[in-house]
């Protein structure tokens, strides 16, 4: 099942839009102030969550009175934000692929809260993608390939998600590695790009942020 979760950080509306409409997500989740993305682009989720501490009730009344969409609500004194509950909620109904919109731009602590939400469905074993206009961000604990014609953007770069990920080997990029053991103070993954049609990353222990991205406008 093709998930999305809209959440209440920066979306570039155009970006959004068309990308909504080429992944056609089958289940999509409104976290908080995602509603209000919803309500402009006229789109209406599945399912909504959050304390909405950032989207009013009133404004959630107004918009569940033109679109009956189930509810969940939080106290704002809780122990998740709304995003990592939006992420559970998705897991829990059988997500097989999720997206998150609107987790990047604006505060940074809610963007590492974020990043780390990406430990929960790995854990689930769900491909999952923290996606806007100029970043693809996805998580991984074993090797992988990435295919050139469905790179997002030109650049590629990786980072541990913890101390070290050991022997990084990079196959088919512009800047190899072989047997790297990249520590969290290792900058040497910033901006690689790929170079084979078919491109392999390896690792033996760790995980791994890779990050795909393109400049801005």
């Amino acid at each position: 099942m093709r998930t999305l979760i809209i959440s209440g950080g920066m979306i570039d509306r155009d970006f959004a839009l068309s990308f909504i409409q080429e992944y056609r997500p089958e289940y999509c989740v409104a976290a908080d102030k995602g509603v209000a993305f919803c309500e402009t682009a006229e789109i209406e989720p599945d399912y909504i969550v959050g304390d909405f501490d950032s989207f009013s009730g009133e404004r959630l009344e107004q918009y569940l009175s033109v679109h009956p969409v189930p509810v969940r609500t939080f106290n704002p004194v809780k122990d998740a934000t709304d995003t990592e509950i939006a992420l559970r909620h998705v897991v829990e109904m059988g997500a097989g692929q999720i997206v998150l919109l609107g987790v990047t731009g604006g505060r940074m602590d809610h963007f590492l809260a974020s990043l780390q939400c990406l430990h929960i469905s790995l854990a689930a074993g769900i491909p999952a993608w923290i996606l806007d206009s100029c970043n693809r961000i996805s998580l991984h604990d074993q090797a992988f390939t990435i295919r050139k014609r469905e790179q997002f953007g030109r650049f590629v770069s990786f980072f541990p998600a913890g101390e070290a990920v050991e022997n990084l080997t990079l196959e088919g990029f512009k800047y190899p590695l072989h047997n790297h053991y990249m520590t969290n103070t290792d900058s040497l993954g910033v901006s690689n790009e790929l170079q084979a049609e078919v491109a392999r990353v390896s690792f033996t222990a760790g995980i791994l942020f890779m990050v795909q991205s393109r400049d801005g406008k």
